[in-house]
């Protein structure tokens, strides 16, 4: 069981302990990611942009006079889009997001942020900075190296495995592999 009262706990106003260590710390996770993302999110939705179409810009930015496929788009992204056409589209309307079919492939439409993406993205770096700074300002250099270190591990965790009920399979050399 759960040490009693944690922070989360008292934030979400639980009076029943959690079920385990890590059903608390997942919950902590995602209330944690929802305080961060509605920080950042106040900062791009003054500019006319959700978060979403920002990653996509500053993805779009990084590739340059290059482009890059919409699929590319899609496997880049911080947090995954089932609706990464949808969100091209509405880049586009706001004149945003550039797209063309590829000459070596007709199949691929590549993708370029057009100069006013590049001065709202311009327009927004100090504000981010700012709001990414506030978001984790209450942690020293340490503390914070110490977050993005566990933070790695879980992502890889979940990269190379899966849990089936008690078992965690993981996949090695294309090889699934069973960890109890």
């Amino acid at each position: 069981m759960s040490q009693p009262d944690s922070a989360v706990q008292r934030e979400i106003r639980q009076t029943r302990p959690f079920q385990s260590r890590s059903q608390e710390g997942v919950v902590a996770l995602l209330r944690t990611v929802d305080l961060v993302r509605r920080g950042l999110g106040r900062v791009v939705d003054s500019h006319g942009i959700t978060l979403q179409q920002y990653n996509v810009l500053r993805i779009l930015r990084g590739a340059g006079d290059a482009g890059l496929p919409t699929l590319d788009i899609a496997e880049r992204m911080i947090e995954q889009a089932p609706g990464v056409t949808r969100l091209l589209d509405r880049l586009e309307a706001k004149n945003l997001v550039r797209r063309k079919r590829c000459p070596q492939d007709r199949r691929q439409v590549l993708c370029f942020a057009t100069p006013a993406a590049l001065r709202l993205l311009e327009d927004l770096n100090a504000p981010m900075e700012r709001a990414d700074r506030e978001a984790l300002g209450m942690l020293d250099p340490a503390q914070l190296d110490t977050l993005i270190g566990l933070l790695d591990r879980v992502r890889a965790g979940h990269a190379h495995g899966f849990i089936l009920g008690d078992e965690v399979k993981v996949t090695v050399n294309r090889e699934t592999v069973k960890k109890n």
